[in-house]
């Protein structure tokens, strides 16, 4: 049977692509946080996934779709800070032979570019999850926007950047909770992001 690691877009059912759909109706075990599982209320069967219990049911979720049709959701798309790097790992490591087939969604860092009409190709792409926060200086003053998936809060990555030598003064945008109804888009400096709050769904440009 098959693995599917579906992409479910930023949050909005408006995002939700008749692929992701499909394989997700078609599934008869689905894997996702409680976010991602509430766009799906009739999926036959469900499984919340959590933090703290992450890798545990990613591996149950892959061996599970060696006899049947299993889907793993994923925020956005699975290929960016999405869950098909652990699940490749756990899949890996176990030498599980299970089909896995990847439905791409469409990023949160897609709607993003799509906000504030900056092209795919001008722009420099970052995720923090995971990871230090030190990369970004490598390209931060190359000419090219550069569209952050913050690993903490936007207010403490535009810290980070003004004690890093930054201008507090230099021009950032902070799209947040995209795709939602209380959807905000701000554009503002360093000085003022660092010093607000934000919602943990939201991405950092610097521009």
């Amino acid at each position: 049977m098959t693995l599917n690691i579906v992409g479910i877009g930023p949050g909005s059912p408006d995002y939700i692509t008749p692929a992701a759909m499909n394989a997700v109706m078609n599934s008869e075990v689905v894997f996702g946080s409680r976010r991602a599982l509430e766009l799906f209320p009739s999926a036959r069967k469900t499984v919340v996934l959590g933090a703290r219990d992450m890798d545990e049911k990613l591996g149950r979720a892959a061996e599970l779709a060696i006899s049947m049709e299993v889907s793993v959701l994923s925020t956005g798309d699975p290929g960016f800070s999405g869950v098909l790097k652990p699940l490749k790992r756990i899949i890996s490591s176990r030498g599980l032979p299970v089909r896995v087939k990847v439905v791409p969604g469409i990023s949160s860092i897609q709607l993003c570019a799509a906000r504030l009409l900056i092209p795919w190709d001008d722009a420099d792409v970052i995720t923090l999850h995971g990871r230090g926060e030190e990369g970004i200086l490598d390209v931060i003053d190359n000419g090219r926007p550069t569209i952050i998936l913050p690993s903490r809060n936007p207010s403490k990555t535009a810290a980070f950047l003004i004690e890093c030598g930054l201008d507090p003064e230099r021009r950032v945008a902070v799209c947040e909770r995209l795709s939602y109804p209380d959807e905000r888009v701000l554009k503002s400096t360093l000085r003022d992001v660092s010093e607000s709050e934000f919602s943990y769904m939201s991405i950092l440009v610097v521009l």
